[in-house]
């Protein structure tokens, strides 16, 4: 299809999603870095699928500083991940061998921390099949920048000097994030997602990851 450059998400597509019970732990972990012992479970949950917002709230409700919350709770969060990939917990996808025939340029951009990014990078040796990776920092400023939010995907294309790329994701969010910079998307239809339904239709809907090289290639 001649794309120069085709950028991938991480969980879901690349790796195995992460248990939210483990995230759990690693919250309640956090809570009691920051000095709450028995943290009320709806803030357990609301430090999930976090937003500014929920991260600000959770803070006031314990006179806790927003900062230093979402520092611990993220920093948990991708130690907790890092020790379940090293202990087999966290899997490679195994279709992922597939994609070492694209041609072009290939990228990782996640809304997981970069952190844990990093140590799947370096776990499942994949650091010399990408040029480029991005993950959020544990700040909550970096909380506004996770997709759809463009910041990361924007960067990761100026790094590979791409005009023309393709964004391969597993969420609406994915989809959307591609619209938001003006490329294509293509959604990997895996069990986890089957319920998935993107506001816009991506231009690739594929099984696997063999299957989508098969369509660009």
């Amino acid at each position: 299809m001649g794309y120069d450059a085709v950028v991938f998400d991480n969980d879901g597509v690349l790796v195995e999603p992460t248990d939210w019970d483990v995230i759990r732990e690693a919250i309640r972990e956090a809570f009691g870095e920051v000095g709450v012992d028995d943290p009320a479970e709806e803030h357990v949950e609301q430090l999930i699928g976090v937003t500014v917002d929920d991260v600000h709230a959770v803070a006031d409700a314990y006179d806790l500083d927003p900062e230093a919350l979402w520092y611990a709770r993220d920093t948990a969060g991708s130690a907790h991940q890092s020790e379940l990939i090293r202990n087999g917990g966290k899997n490679l996808f195994s279709d992922v061998e597939a994609l070492w025939e694209l041609s072009a340029p290939r990228g990782i951009v996640s809304n997981n921390q970069h952190a844990t990014v990093e140590t799947i990078v370096d776990h499942y040796e994949l650091r010399d099949r990408f040029d480029v990776v991005y993950g959020r920092q544990p700040t909550v400023e970096d909380i506004g920048r996770k997709k759809p939010d463009p910041y990361y995907l924007d960067r990761a294309l100026t790094d590979l000097g791409a005009e023309d790329a393709l964004y391969v994701g597993d969420t609406a969010k994915d989809v959307a994030v591609a619209r938001r910079v003006g490329i294509d998307a293509a959604l990997v239809r895996r069990e986890h997602n089957a319920h998935v339904e993107p506001a816009t239709e991506p231009e690739f809907e594929v099984p696997d990851l063999a299957s989508l090289v098969d369509e660009i290639e």
